[in-house]
């Protein structure tokens, strides 16, 4: 019996009380590069000014004009999965965390077991940094940032807080190296100015790691005055703010290349742009916020879905890498998965890693991109592997299994049919067969997610939120 569908045999009855019935050549003077990540939280693929949007991201826009711009960056469908994806280089299946985002009142994290990105790279000389939100596990110290590799800490733990009280529950989630701290000011703001504090106050004789993660735009959709005067010609509240929220965060990205500017660090720097999954269409995924509106305002177009869905939508994000000294502009094709940033940027720094038997998932594409290595792109991406749904794509084929009764199988043409509109399945038995057989194989080292074992335990506030997900995530209609 294979582990999918033992998997999925051992979750059935839990779900059934559950749901409602109905880069590039190395760098030649030995010098590592400063590695500045930068996410953003639930930002819609079309929402920035270089895929169209009305959206203003003059300085995203920049960057993406002298850089690299990802035209298939992937990620997982929900925020925890991509953060543990990005640090570990290994996919969150393996460790428990495949499934949702770390509820506010949980107790659980990314497994000790696991070596962070951040852990090595200070291992091998860097200084560390975490500016914004972690969301790996907040409930126990053990978790926390400053005891996973990061010499430094600011920001908020676990996901979504208030723009301006930093809360969330009547509960504060604001600190600087594990200690509560309180501040005042718009997050978004607060964020910018601290990572550009941390440029400015860092040794340049030393490499740095700078990982910036932004809550914006994540709901509540909340921005200052003066960036929604901006947008008033846009008729709908709730997107006049989520537009001026993304504004905003473009302008932080703007100071945080300014400061690097300034302190000579720009023309060394390996910089990373990306969401860290689609943009928000569901208000049922937006967390502890008071969200009414069934649709809301991020647009994925041209892909439909959107976060929480396996939906090219929901994994398929904003990518843009930039190095001034090493890399040239271009438009790069093929699909890079978020796992793929660990060997990466361990490649960019020249560090070797022995990670035992723990071997990353991830690919890295630094020859792909420089053209010394053409050959070393990814052939697979891996969209989740979870007891009720599972997704699978080669360059051409999209696989999605939902083995929920009654069981589907979908199979997609993203080439001719990236809107995932038009379910193949039934005229390709043999590439549903060989999808298939590579997601069983994935799956035969899944763990069972913690977050379900989280809900066994919290089956009232969990009911609506997994029922969301596995009754509307086929179903949601494509981004405007």
């Amino acid at each position: 019996m294979t582990y999918l569908k033992s998997m999925w045999d051992r979750t059935a009855i839990l779900l059934l009380l559950l749901i409602p019935s109905p880069l590039l050549s190395q760098r030649s003077d030995g010098l590592q590069p400063n590695l500045i990540v930068i996410l953003a939280d639930d930002l819609g693929y079309a929402d920035v000014g270089f895929h169209g949007s009305d959206i203003k991201t003059p300085h995203l826009d920049q960057l993406a004009k002298s850089g690299v711009r990802l035209n298939r960056c992937y990620t997982l469908p929900f925020c925890t999965p991509t953060r543990a994806a990005l640090l570990t280089g290994r996919y969150p299946f393996r460790y428990g965390l495949q499934t949702a985002a770390i509820p506010a009142d949980a107790q659980y994290g990314l497994n000790l077991t696991e070596t962070l990105l951040p852990q090595i790279l200070k291992a091998n000389g860097y200084a560390t940094a975490i500016v914004g939100k972690w969301h790996l596990g907040h409930g126990d110290e053990k978790y926390w940032p400053n005891n996973r590799g990061f010499d430094y800490q600011y920001g908020p733990l676990v996901g979504e807080i208030d723009y301006y009280t930093h809360s969330a529950n009547g509960k504060r989630d604001w600190y600087e190296n594990g200690v509560a701290l309180l501040e005042e000011g718009y997050t978004t703001e607060l964020l910018g100015a601290q990572a550009v504090a941390t440029i400015k106050r860092h040794t340049t004789s030393q490499p740095l790691f700078l990982y910036l993660t932004f809550t914006a735009p994540h709901a509540p959709y909340q921005a200052p005055e003066s960036a929604q005067e901006l947008y008033l010609n846009v008729d709908d509240p709730t997107r006049r703010s989520y537009a001026a929220m993304v504004s905003v965060l473009d302008q932080q990205v703007g100071a945080v290349v300014d400061a690097l500017k300034e302190r000579g660090m720009f023309e060394n720097s390996l910089i990373v742009f990306m969401s860290d999954n689609g943009g928000n269409r569901n208000s049922a995924m937006s967390g502890e916020s008071d969200v009414s509106e069934l649709v809301l305002p991020a647009s994925n177009a041209p892909y439909s879905g959107g976060k929480g869905t396996i939906l090219e939508g929901g994994c398929r994000v904003v990518g843009i890498v930039s190095y001034p000294t090493q890399l040239k502009p271009q438009t790069y094709e093929p699909p890079i998965h978020v796992v793929d940033w660990l060997p990466t940027l361990l490649e960019a720094a020249n560090i070797e890693h022995n990670f035992g038997d723990r071997k990353t998932d991830g690919l890295t594409f630094w020859g792909a991109l420089s053209g010394t290595n053409p050959a070393s792109v990814r052939e697979e991406v891996i969209y989740n592997i979870e007891p009720f749904r599972a997704a699978i794509s080669d360059e051409q084929w999209k696989l999605i299994v939902r083995p929920a009764l009654p069981p589907q199988v979908e199979l997609y043409d993203l080439i001719n049919d990236p809107r995932e509109e038009h379910d193949l399945a039934n005229a390709h038995p043999e590439i549903v067969g060989r999808l298939k057989k590579r997601v069983f194989e994935l799956a035969e080292s899944a763990e069972t997610p913690l977050f379900l074992e989280y809900m066994a335990r919290n089956s009232d506030k969990s009911r609506d939120f997994i029922s969301s997900i596995i009754e509307n995530g086929a179903s949601l209609s494509p981004s405007p």
